[in-house]
């Protein structure tokens, strides 16, 4: 299976990093995308698809001069003409990138890669602008169990506000902290099958258009997910973000915890594709 990541954002609202693509703000030592991507590995995804815009070259470079060292233990010897990896990051990934338009929407940049989808019955795809500590292999439980042709997380908004209900006449009815009300917004960490290209046209956003025919088709599910979900948007929220990092406490590192196995005196007798969380296998039968 594989998963299509759009990076073709600016960011122009994280202060200081004008020149470089949304996606390849740094958390930590490495870009936002490589946080993303190394959390779908976790769960044995790992053919990425980038759909590139706003310095696609930027997005290139650093792939094609990737160095391992970085965020990986290594043992040097032999007065620096032997590096040997203690543990690697990218050597199992295929990223396929393309070039899908500077100012093109997120529908347009979807289209663009539906070629390299041809084989896929269903796909993953992300806004790439955001981290989350999401069970994947329930998502996608749900997402078969439901038949649907899309589905996303819906979560509740990282924002400080009130909401506020008036009748017709603007008497306050109610108001309420958004974090206490049943607001909920689009968290993306999509799963989509092929029949969504069906229901696009040309120039079309996939959430307004596409998904409203799906809406209408009773086509659209939206799987709720109330732990960590952070998008980075502003220079708070990569804030947020590299703070949670730097104090080893970033519960989107999936990978850091240690996966249980499952009971095989369990008595379950679902039968579904889920995700192994682990190298090996993307797809068990249990």
């Amino acid at each position: 299976m594989k998963v299509v990541l759009f990076c073709g954002g600016l960011g122009t609202r994280i202060r200081d990093n004008e020149n470089v693509p949304k996606p390849m703000i740094t958390i930590g030592y490495r870009p936002l995308v490589w946080h993303l991507m190394k959390y779908y590995a976790h769960f044995g995804l790992k053919d990425f698809i980038l759909c590139l815009g706003y310095r696609a070259d930027y997005i290139k470079n650093y792939f094609l001069t990737y160095n391992e060292c970085v965020s990986n233990d290594f043992t040097l010897s032999e007065g620096g003409r032997r590096l040997d990896l203690l543990k690697s990051d990218i050597s199992d990934w295929r990223i396929t990138f393309v070039d899908t338009g500077l100012n093109a929407n997120i529908g347009q940049r979807l289209k663009a890669v539906e070629k390299h989808l041809a084989n896929e019955e269903y796909f993953f795809a992300n806004y790439s602008d955001g981290l989350t500590n999401l069970p994947l292999d329930q998502h996608l439980n749900d997402f078969l169990n439901h038949g649907k042709i899309g589905s996303f997380i819906s979560v509740k908004p990282n924002l400080s506000f009130h909401v506020v209900q008036t009748d017709d006449r603007g008497r306050v009815i109610a108001i309420e902290d958004v974090a206490r009300s049943d607001l909920r917004i689009n968290g993306g960490f999509f799963i989509l099958r092929r029949e969504i290209f069906s229901c696009m046209q040309e120039g079309e956003e996939l959430v307004e258009e596409p998904f409203q025919r799906l809406i209408a088709r009773d086509q659209l599910q939206a799987y709720r997910y109330d732990g960590f979900w952070q998008a980075m948007d502003t220079f708070k929220d990569r804030q947020k973000l590299e703070q949670l990092y730097a104090d080893g406490k970033a519960p989107w590192e999936v990978w850091r915890t240690p996966v249980a196995e499952p009971d095989p005196l369990s008595s379950s007798t679902t039968i579904s594709p889920i995700l192994t969380p682990a190298s090996g296998a993307t797809l068990r039968i249990q």
